[in-house]
């Protein structure tokens, strides 16, 4: 998740799950997930969040749906149009990602590894945050 505040430095905040192939293990995200990253969110932003996201099927979820609903007074939340790849700053993060693991031969935790200590490099230079922003045409107006 890119977050942007006018006045103070852009963060990443993200999760990672490793699927392991484990009966009753979770392929991908739920909804819960997301539900808890958006909380996580709030809790390190310290106030009310504008989430703008893709129209991914899990993002209508209606348990989602619901939360967001039960949590509008600090949660507001713009869909992007059906097909936007372009409007999306996630899209600019994960080209970072896979420039530099793109060529990696390794094992799933390898991989793993990999990806967070990318994107923990990502996290520590807002400026890379920024960038993917730029890459979508969009600006913080505030």
């Amino acid at each position: 998740m890119t977050c942007y505040k006018p006045g103070e430095r852009s963060r990443l905040i993200y999760r990672i799950r490793e699927y392991r192939g484990r009966k009753d293990e979770p392929k991908g995200f739920g909804w819960r997930d997301f539900r808890d990253l958006i909380v996580r969110a709030r809790i390190q932003l310290g106030g009310p969040i504008v989430l703008v996201w893709d129209n991914v099927r899990l993002h209508l979820a209606k348990p989602l749906r619901a939360f967001i609903a039960a949590n509008a007074d600090w949660l507001t939340v713009f869909q992007l149009p059906t097909y936007a790849p372009d409007l999306n700053p996630q899209g600019g993060v994960w080209s970072l990602v896979k420039r530099d693991i793109g060529n990696l031969a390794a094992d799933l935790g390898q991989i793993t590894r990999a990806v967070k200590h990318r994107l923990k490099q990502i996290q520590h230079h807002p400026d890379l945050v920024d960038s993917c922003l730029a890459g979508t045409g969009l600006i913080v107006d505030g």
